[in-house]
């Protein structure tokens, strides 16, 4: 009996000991999980970033700026600037077709729905619609060949050295830039009025025949009142991880940041948030 109550007695005090461990482990683990989410290595999670003064070229953060890596739907920026150098009509109709929509990933759209292109260009630059930016080019009066020579010939007229385009929607990995060439162009594509506006905006409807379509811009950083954003996209295939470029005005001046290859979709905009942050903080203190 005596026997049987002592291993009792030792069963509780050890479950209290392991108890005990797992709790202080936990604690730890929490205390550097914290840390390391407020203080990330190099100031971002992202692979590369850079915060850029778009009125005087002054880089006030870089994190591998210079390396070129995939941009995802990035490149739907530059697709939309050839489109509209285009001289479209925006209030036009086209149908979708099976090619536009085949492998296209989500989308609303569908073989044989005819959409204004106005609308479909609100669906490439606020939600990254594959098919309706497909749908862009090919209306665009000219050939894939020529559309695609007019994006890297942009390219380097805003001085994107580093970038190369072979598609137009961002879905192939071999579009690639580098974070200090998004944010310049970024700082072309907003200066383009309608991609700016289209661009920040958090909710757009429309009606095809078929039915009616509502969207919401895939940028968090619109649905708050922390920052005033001028223009904006974001991006995701799994080999460039996700990625965003923000227009921001706050305290009185105007930041472009980029983060590319963040590990989660809501890194991203921490990062961008942070990185903000970190430079206005900076500029403030400074005599």
């Amino acid at each position: 009996m005596l026997l049987c109550a002592r291993r009792v007695l030792g069963s509780f005090f050890l479950a209290a000991i392991l108890a005990t461990t797992i709790t202080t482990i936990a604690s730890a683990s929490t205390s550097t999980s914290s840390a390391t989410r407020h203080n990330p290595p190099g100031g971002c999670y992202a692979r590369s970033a850079i915060v850029f003064d778009p009125k005087t070229d002054e880089v006030l953060y870089n994190k591998n700026a210079d390396t070129s890596v995939p941009i995802a739907s990035l490149s739907k920026l530059m697709t939309a600037m050839v489109f509209l150098e285009t001289a479209p009509d925006l209030d036009s109709e086209v149908v979708v077709t099976r090619e536009d929509w085949l492998h296209a990933g989500h989308t609303q759209l569908r073989v044989g729905e005819s959409v204004e292109l106005g609308d479909l260009l609100h669906m490439s630059l606020m939600c990254s619609d594959n098919c309706a930016t497909r749908v862009l080019a090919r209306e665009s009066g000219v050939s894939t060949e020529d559309f695609l020579a007019r994006m890297n010939r942009k390219a380097i007229e805003i001085g994107m050295n580093h970038t190369r385009f072979v598609e137009f929607t961002g879905l192939d990995e071999r579009n690639v830039s580098t974070a200090a060439d998004v944010a310049r162009m970024l700082r072309a594509a907003a200066a383009v009025p309608l991609i700016s506006q289209i661009s920040t905006m958090r909710e757009y409807e429309f009606a095809s025949a078929r039915r009616t379509h509502a969207i919401r811009n895939t940028d968090r950083l619109l649905y708050g009142n922390r920052f005033e954003i001028l223009g904006s996209k974001t991006g995701f295939i799994s080999e460039a991880g996700y990625c965003l470029a923000t227009w921001i005005r706050t305290e009185g001046r105007d930041l472009i940041a980029v983060v590319l290859g963040a590990p989660t979709a809501a890194t991203r905009f921490a990062d961008t948030v942070r990185l903000v942050q970190r430079t206005t903080s900076a500029s403030l203190t400074q005599p």
